[in-house]
């Protein structure tokens, strides 16, 4: 059968009406659009806590409560203005400061480039958070490795800002301040030779800061300052309030047989140091809140703990690869223990 059209195939075809266009969906809102996140939500809570905490611990009438909201309290109150500053200067480090001036400022031999990367966290300081991205930039920039890891290991703890808040939190004892600093300055040149020795080139792949390119300055420096501030920040909490929690729910008598057997009393700080993973400008506080321990023991958590705790490890994996996570870290742990145990007994 044949099928007659009864289209004109001469006739001019008419177009179809173009579909109705569906409406624009509205832009999600960025975080720079946001009045209110998490870094606001944090500082206004623990702003409520430290001047609300009297009327707070009169609801509470269990003395033990009472205890730990006091020393919870006091150590986020000492250690807050240290931790925002540390962070801010970690922000400006890693947003202002050109990523080639390290190349040019350090010596071509690397032997010689570890101390001069180590002493430089006296005057480019920054907390343990920022100073991971910040090796990773300074080793794409053809910095050698080695010296990059030992400003890793020695930023942390031998700035001013860690050195004064160590001096604010060991009033009576002035002698930790430079304790620590030398200790923390010999494991990272330590460090920093030992992977110049025996370090693989492959173990370490190269970072690469994402959330921070294509940034303006500004824009870039405030979103390192709020990113730094929620991780630092939440570990902070966490450590004060574990801090309190061993003054308080560990029986004294326990701590005491602990803290007088020398040798135990160090490797348990030191462990403890990896697991509570404070940022170094708050750990002084930490530290000096655990009275029933030596200085020695003390010592060796203040030194462990800005180079190798549970954050920092998961940074460098994350960073570096995993490979050179799982060999550094237990590495710098090990040698950490024996050189603040080694100065600790003989200044005490």
């Amino acid at each position: 059968m044949i099928r007659l059209s009864t289209t004109d195939p001469a006739a001019p075809v008419r177009p179809e009406p173009p579909a109705p266009a569906a409406p624009a969906a509205e832009p999600p809102t960025s975080d720079r659009e946001r009045w209110v996140g998490s870094t606001e939500v944090l500082c206004f809570l623990l702003i409520l806590v430290g001047v609300l905490h009297r009327q707070i611990a009169a609801l509470v009438t269990d003395p033990r409560l009472q205890t730990w909201l006091t020393v919870f309290v006091s150590v986020m109150v000492q250690a807050v203005p240290f931790l925002v500053f540390g962070v801010a200067l970690s922000a400006v480090i890693a947003v202002f400061v050109p990523r080639s001036f390290w190349a040019r400022a350090l010596p071509r031999h690397p032997a010689l480039a570890v101390p001069v990367a180590g002493m430089a966290g006296v005057v480019l300081p920054g907390c343990e958070c920022g100073s991971v991205p910040i090796a990773g930039s300074l080793i794409r920039r053809g910095v050698t490795p080695a010296a990059a890891l030992a400003f890793l290991l020695a930023a942390p703890a031998i700035n001013p800002i860690v050195l004064t808040a160590t001096a604010v939190a060991f009033p009576r004892n002035p002698e930790m301040v430079a304790a620590r600093g030398g200790a923390s300055l010999l494991v990272a040149l330590l460090m920093g030779w030992l992977w110049l020795r025996l370090g693989r080139a492959d173990l370490i792949r190269l970072p690469h800061r994402a959330h921070l390119d294509g940034l303006p300055r500004m824009a870039a420096f405030w979103t390192a300052c709020r990113h730094d501030v929620v991780h630092a920040g939440g570990f902070l909490v966490v450590g004060a309030m574990a801090a309190a929690t061993i003054n308080v729910v560990v029986p004294q008598p326990f701590l005491h047989d602990l803290a007088a057997r020398p040798v135990l009393s160090v490797l348990a700080l030191a462990a403890l140091a990896v697991l509570l993973s404070i940022c170094s400008e708050a750990d002084a506080f930490v530290a000096a809140s655990l009275s029933q321990f030596s200085l020695t023991a003390r010592l060796a958590f203040l030194v462990v703990g800005p180079m190798v705790d549970l954050k920092l490890i998961s940074m460098q994996a994350g960073v570096f690869g995993r490979r050179f996570a799982v060999r550094f870290a237990p590495a710098t742990f090990v040698l950490a223990v024996l050189v603040a145990a080694g100065l600790g007994t003989v200044i005490w």
